[in-house]
């Protein structure tokens, strides 16, 4: 079975670190026949593993930025997106590699890990998004030229950084009473119906700003997404297709029953203002382009005090989200990072 174009870019960070180490095998394998052959190919390996980057006390190779560099060119090809120039493309998506790496080193540190019952329901869910069983997956990722190993590792990876990051920003968010007693305070008043929430169930196709794709690139796909949703394509589809929100992707962009407070500004008062199953045009956040769709509303009868704790999740989620980027610069800044491009 055929992988599908969408699937690759939703696997957005997979390596083709393997591809490059099988062609070195390949010129092992084949007996040079004169001496020159054999220093050229000695030198063609060495500058295929040189160091591009040292991150503390590990290191980025040459093969392991070419293998990133060519997910990103083909995800380009495939997406029709247009590339910066190479060596400026090399430099951010080297940086995105440093990044990860940082976060990587944290996850070591603090003994986290993934056990192999959370990695199959995370790879399994993956596959059921795409309506697949998990073996017509590994057939998939196969026909792409990626093993399902590798796929494994990747997710694994994702999932401690993630990890990584909800331990980390739980530790620098904290919402006090005055906090929730401020929100509580800013709300229509409705009297004898207190106790009540209103909530929407809405789902959104997230368009971030990336090494290829500036904030015009960016609006200008978002946009590209609203007319094709107007026009009648699927909602899920779509978001599987294209959202960069990979919380959200898989599950055809669903958010769940959303309350007051619990996303950016921006977001909420753009889904605040759309009629059920009205598509927004695309709404700009610090995380990139939103295009939001509110499938149903409803009020939730609340105790005082579950709505007390409602709420102070909900602005705890709002300040985290915004306190992610903080600290992702903060970890950058405070790391020993030698690029050697």
């Amino acid at each position: 079975m055929k992988m599908k174009k969408p699937l690759l870019g939703r696997m957005k960070q997979l390596s083709a670190g393997s591809v490059l180490a099988l062609c070195v095998g390949a010129g092992v394998a084949l007996a040079p026949l004169t001496v020159n052959a054999q220093n050229f190919q000695s030198t063609q390996r060495q500058a295929l593993d040189s160091v591009v980057a040292v991150v503390n006390n590990d290191v980025i190779m040459r093969s392991n930025l070419n293998g990133r560099m060519a997910q990103v060119e083909q995800q380009a090809q495939a997406r029709g997106g247009n590339l910066p120039p190479r060596s400026q493309l090399e430099r951010q998506v080297l940086e995105r590699m440093v990044m990860e790496e940082i976060q990587m080193q944290m996850a070591e540190d603090a003994n986290l890990s993934i056990n192999d019952t959370e990695l199959n329901a995370q790879v399994r869910s993956i596959a059921e998004s795409n309506d697949m069983t998990l073996d017509e997956f590994a057939d998939a990722v196969e026909a792409d030229g990626i093993t399902l190993a590798s796929v494994r590792d990747e997710v694994r990876r994702e999932m401690l950084m993630r990890q990584v990051q909800q331990r980390q920003i739980s530790n620098r968010v904290t919402v006090s009473d005055r906090d929730v007693d401020r929100f509580l305070s800013q709300q229509p008043s409705q009297p004898g119906s207190q106790n009540f929430i209103e909530e929407s169930r809405a789902r959104h196709v997230l368009v971030a700003l990336t090494p290829t794709r500036d904030e015009n690139q960016a609006r200008a796909r978002a946009e590209d997404v609203r007319e094709r949703l107007s026009g009648g394509a699927d909602f899920a589809s779509l978001a599987r297709e294209y959202s960069d929100d990979s919380g959200s992707a898989l599950n055809g962009g669903e958010l769940g029953w959303v309350r007051p407070g619990q996303t950016v500004p921006a977001f909420e008062e753009a889904m605040r203002g759309l009629d059920i199953n009205q598509v927004s045009a695309p709404v700009r956040s610090q995380f990139g382009y939103h295009v939001i769709q509110v499938e149903e509303r409803r009020r939730q009868d609340v105790t005082q005090e579950s709505q007390r704790e409602q709420v102070r999740q909900a602005i705890f989620q709002r300040r985290a989200n915004e306190e992610l980027e903080t600290w992702q610069q903060e970890i950058r800044s405070q790391a020993f990072v030698d690029i050697r491009l």
